[in-house]
């Protein structure tokens, strides 16, 4: 069974316990559906409603963004536990002679690769949710509003989550260029997204405050 087929209580008591997974990398991807499934359902009570008929097309196109990334993180949820079974996997391999210890090596680096691949991949799909909501904060059903500020926030601490994520893999790879390619790509991730979701919250804010 997957991960994300257990209950909320069953899926956190396996976070809280001593068991290697779930870990960090699958709650920062949960964290990032439920900022996307939060944003979703200001979108989906927003969508054929007369009231907002003028803005029909654009909300069913951020719907189906959200829609996308919610399902593309809850694949992440648990892709991320198989990926670090894979990296204990490796660890595990002989070391006997001179061709296991290179076998070994060789594939510690690719299954630490492929344990960064999942983090990173929270952070884009993250990077794919912020910037629909201010959009959809100013053209959702304002009913529901502070949950769009929700979605940021969530969406955010997603990002972040998934940056440590993937720094605490590449601390042990040694390609220097794979290294910069997905640090060069976390910069622009973030260098992005943060103001975007600061923004968000600041016009949600704004807007509450003005009821």
């Amino acid at each position: 069974m997957q991960l994300t087929d257990e209950t909320v209580r069953k899926y956190t008591e396996r976070l809280a316990s001593d068991q290697p997974t779930p870990g960090g990398g699958s709650a920062a991807a949960l964290a990032g559906a439920l900022a996307a499934a939060s944003a979703a359902m200001v979108a989906s009570f927003t969508v054929g409603r007369e009231k907002f008929a003028a803005v029909e097309q654009d909300v069913q196109r951020i719907l189906q963004i959200l829609q996308d990334q919610r399902e593309r993180l809850l694949e992440l949820t648990d892709a991320d536990a198989e990926a670090y079974s894979q990296v204990g996997a490796a660890y595990g391999l002989p070391k006997d002679t001179e061709e296991d210890k290179q076998a070994r090596r060789e594939a510690i680096q690719q299954a630490l690769k492929a344990a960064a691949e999942v983090p990173m991949g929270v952070a884009v799909a993250c990077a794919q949710v912020i910037p629909v909501l201010e959009e959809l904060a100013r053209k959702g059903n304002q009913n529901l509003i502070s949950d769009v500020g929700v979605a940021a926030q969530l969406a955010l601490a997603a990002l972040w989550c998934a940056e440590l994520n993937v720094e605490v893999n590449l601390a042990f790879i040694k390609d220097a260029d794979y290294i910069a390619q997905k640090r060069q790509l976390l910069h622009q991730l973030m260098a992005a997204s943060e103001p975007a979701a600061h923004a968000v919250v600041d016009y949600v804010r704004n807007q509450i405050e003005a009821k």
